[in-house]
């Protein structure tokens, strides 16, 4: 087997998760640079660090700053836009406040977003405010040209309704929706985003199969979107890539997986699903993935 380089496209590392934190009590010490150790073990080149708030976006940078390989987002998730309007920001300081961490950290700031739309979540922001705020990015981002990196769920006509108004390019991240859907998002000009999300389902894995390998990015989305041994794609994972040593978070050790929490070295799973799914050679598969990647932002 040739030498594989992956690129993660989407990495929650500010997750408080990798500070060894978990829903407030602190479990272990912080990890995030055994987590980047394993990463660059196994063959991942760049990691796009998520940026999905204002100040998580500033967090993203920081952290990108600490390694030529990591780069990141910048932009305001949509169960998050109600912080447009609270009372430390007007719409318009915030979005200043992003046009501002763009524009000082050209170097590490690769795209725009987590931006989007997310009807599966209502409860955090309302439809309205979600295309109201979503639609005020992309105005901003009409001067700065930057990738989009979309976040969809439960909502694909409404985001591909406003995004035909645009000529922008990008990556529909965490795809999990239909055959149709992606290939509406595939003629506007954006690739699909896959990780383990999407690929729970025999329906989602019947989706991936005929979606075109020159459209195409992985990601892991960690710490979330693990492929997990319930999900129709488990069962496609490679045994070296399955044994990975993991233990529960109270009995943390520095050259260890926490049991739960998705890591950047899993990223080798989604490839392991797709090219069985695909019936293609992985090597094959991985370096037309890996061209994809670095065709969109970084060239």
């Amino acid at each position: 087997m040739s030498f594989r380089k992956f690129i993660d496209i989407g990495a929650n590392l500010t997750d408080s998760m990798y500070q060894g934190i978990y829903n407030g009590s602190t479990k272990h010490r912080p990890d995030i640079e055994d987590v980047l150790k394993r990463s660059w073990e196994s063959g991942l080149t760049k990691i796009i660090i998520t940026g999905g708030s204002l100040d998580e976006s500033r967090k993203a940078i920081d952290l990108a700053k600490s390694d030529d390989r990591l780069y990141a987002t910048v932009g305001c998730h949509p169960t998050r836009c109600s912080e447009f309007e609270t009372n430390d920001f007007t719409p318009e300081t915030y979005l200043q406040g992003l046009n501002d961490l763009i524009k000082n950290n050209q170097e590490k700031v690769i795209a725009f977003g987590e931006c989007g739309l997310d009807y599966d979540r209502l409860q955090f922001c309302s439809k309205d405010v979600q295309k109201k705020y979503f639609q005020l990015q992309l105005s901003l981002n009409e001067s700065l040209r930057l990738p989009l990196f979309l976040h969809c769920r439960n909502s694909a006509t409404d985001l591909q309704a406003i995004l035909k108004k645009y000529s922008f390019n990008g990556v529909v991240h965490s795809f999990d929706g239909t055959i149709a859907e992606a290939r509406n998002f595939i003629d506007l000009g954006f690739y699909i985003g896959l990780n383990g999300c999407s690929l729970k389902t025999e329906e989602n894995l019947e989706t991936v199969k005929v979606l075109p390998e020159d459209r195409l990015l992985i990601e892991t989305d960690c710490p979330w979107c693990d492929i997990r041994p319930t999900h129709a794609s488990y069962k496609y994972i490679r045994d070296e890539n399955k044994a990975i040593p993991s233990v529960k978070k109270e009995k943390w050790t520095c050259d260890s997986m926490v049991k739960g929490r998705n890591e950047p070295i899993n990223i080798r799973q989604v490839l392991d699903v797709i090219a069985a799914i695909k019936n293609q050679p992985a090597d094959q598969l991985c370096q037309q993935l890996y061209n994809n990647t670095m065709n969109l932002f970084f060239n």
